[in-house]
C-alpha cells in the first residue's frame, strides 16, 4: 500500500503539507502522520504563540532551518488560522523532494 505523499510538486518549488502544533514545549519536526481521512502531514511543535501570526513565522523559520534554506524561500500558503497548513516552499521542485523523502522517509507497509 502507497503511503500519501506530504507535498505537492510545481514548477517553482512544493507545497508541504504540516500539522501544526503551537505552545509547545520545543520546537521540533516529529516526523510523519497520517489522518484518518488518509491525508499525510509532516507534524511540527512551535514555543510560539497563536497570537499575531507568531506561531506561523515560528513554523517558517523552523522549516527553512530544517530544510537548510533560506527563511524568504518558506511561507504559508494556506491555513494561517487552522492547525493543517500548506506550506510554499521556493526551490528546484525535484531537489527539494530528494531532501524531503530523506528527513522524513515515507512508512513502509
Amino acid at each position: 500500500m502507497n503511503t500519501p505523499c506530504f507535498f505537492r510538486k510545481d514548477d517553482n518549488g512544493v507545497t508541504l503539507f504540516v500539522r501544526l502544533t503551537p505552545k509547545s514545549s520545543r520546537d521540533a519536526i516529529e516526523g510523519l502522520e497520517t489522518t484518518d481521512d488518509g491525508r499525510a502531514y509532516i507534524k511540527a511543535r512551535v514555543r510560539a504563540v497563536p497570537e499575531d501570526g507568531k506561531a506561523n513565522a515560528a513554523l517558517e523559520k523552523l522549516l527553512a532551518k530544517w530544510l537548510e534554506l533560506a527563511p524568504r524561500d518558506v511561507t504559508i500558503a494556506s491555513g494561517a488560522t487552522s492547525r493543517l497548513k500548506q506550506i510554499r516552499i521556493s526551490g528546484d521542485p525535484e531537489a527539494l523532494a530528494v531532501k524531503l523523502f530523506a528527513l522524513a522517509p515515507p512508512e513502509q507497509s
